[in-house]
């Protein structure tokens, strides 16, 4: 099972990532696929700030239902500071600026960042 990778990048990201973890663990699609992780500490740290929401993905629906849900999430008026590092476990990122994105540009750029990659050597 795949994994999407989607790192937040605002002024708050610990709380905005927390906030994104509860609006995707709201809808029941996604229910036990998301959680709330974070890089390792850094040099002289000795905790880890969550910052990342990590969603298995299966076939089918939860990319569509997690695209969907980004989509909504991003596009709230208070979310207009917040951008979105959204990756596969095996792509590049894409990064979504709620600032400079319309609806329809988060929905193609998730279909991007998310569509299934096949492993090296396949």
């Amino acid at each position: 099972m795949a994994t999407a990778i989607i790192s937040v990048l605002s002024p708050a990201p610990v709380a905005d990532a927390e906030s994104l973890t509860d609006w995707l663990r709201g809808e029941p699609a996604l229910a036990g696929r998301v959680r709330l992780t974070g890089d390792g500490p850094a040099e002289g740290q000795l905790g880890v700030p969550l910052d990342t929401v990590s969603v298995l993905l299966g076939a089918g629906g939860p990319l569509t239902v997690l695209a969907s849900c980004l989509r909504a999430w991003i596009t709230q008026p208070r979310r207009s500071d917040v951008k979105l590092s959204v990756r596969h476990e095996r792509g590049p990122a894409v990064e979504i600026d709620a600032k400079r994105v319309s609806r329809e540009d988060v929905a193609e750029l998730l279909r991007q960042a998310l569509e299934e990659r096949p492993e090296q050597g396949e």
